[in-house]
């Protein structure tokens, strides 16, 4: 069986093979496996990696049997592959409202070619089909007039900090986002976060906790960091920011940091669920 996944990662290396604007990716089974072996895995957390600086229109996801066994178990079994391949994503903060079709296709008939290795052509059927579909390209108009607001809205998490606050307000780090999967914020984010740590340091008097979040997974699990592979991203991002913040001189005895899992989704946009917000829980009164 090894000698087969070998030949098949050979044939069939990873990658983006754009047809019509699409982006596909295959990944192959064992015989009467849903499960993907490790370097089938790995190949396919490779490829999600890829997307994260795609805006992706839908997903499909389409599972095949090989031609042995009966056609209502192939049908079942291919659905299996379909419904697996569909958790990985969600897994790994692709949103399910992305993900269009999800279906098991059944069993794919061996076509006869001049090939002695039956058990190749048909371990090359017992696949899923992942098709990606990008958004167009946004045409962006010359000097549209919409920095100054955003830039305001850039700096509203800092002011908020420098205001009146109270024991129970939850502050959250407007446009500070994470890359999907990540711990760490985006290139345009650090900046924001620099002048949040600003106003903490200044408000020393107050005492939180970072709460991170993540967005897309199911029934309020936590997603997989992929860097360290452990399924805890709301807290990474928590701890992320917790030990900026130390960096930047915030006392550590002022803060704690929690994971929150995908307990709380804004709605919206699933970038907005990559978050992290701080709930003051002290104020010391000069």
């Amino acid at each position: 069986m090894n000698k087969l996944f070998t030949y098949i990662l050979l044939m069939f290396c990873w990658g983006f093979i754009s047809s019509q604007n699409n982006i596909t990716h295959d990944v192959y089974f064992e015989t009467d496996k849903y499960t993907l072996l490790p370097t089938e895995e790995n190949r396919l957390l490779l490829f999600i990696s890829k997307l994260v600086d795609i805006d992706i229109e839908s997903i499909a996801i389409f599972g095949f049997c090989d031609d042995v066994g009966a056609p209502s178990y192939n049908l079942r079994l291919s659905q299996q592959r379909a419904d697996a391949i569909k958790a990985i994503f969600s897994n790994h903060e692709i949103s399910e409202s992305v993900i269009t079709n999800v279906d098991g296709k059944g069993e794919v008939l061996l076509k006869i070619v001049d090939e002695k290795d039956i058990s190749k052509l048909r371990g090359l059927n017992r696949k899923v089909e992942i098709i990606i579909n990008p958004k167009p390209p946004i045409i962006k108009k010359k000097k549209v007039e919409v920095e100054p607001s955003v830039e305001k809205e850039k700096k509203a998490t800092a002011e908020v900090i420098k205001g009146d606050v109270k024991v129970g307000d939850k502050i959250r780090f407007e446009n500070i986002l994470f890359k999907t999967g990540y711990s760490t914020v985006t290139p345009e984010s650090k900046k924001i976060l620099e002048n949040i740590a600003k106003s903490l340091v200044e408000r020393e008097n107050i005492y939180f906790t970072i709460q991170g979040h993540v967005c897309c997974t199911q029934y309020s699990r936590d997603a997989v960091d992929r860097k360290t592979k452990k399924r805890n991203l709301s807290e990474a991002r928590a701890k992320y920011v917790y030990d900026y913040f130390a960096k930047k001189g915030i006392d550590k005895k002022r803060m704690r940091y929690m994971g929150m899992r995908r307990k709380f989704p804004l709605g919206g946009d699933p970038k907005y669920d990559r978050r992290v917000e701080i709930l003051i829980t002290h104020i010391i009164n000069n």
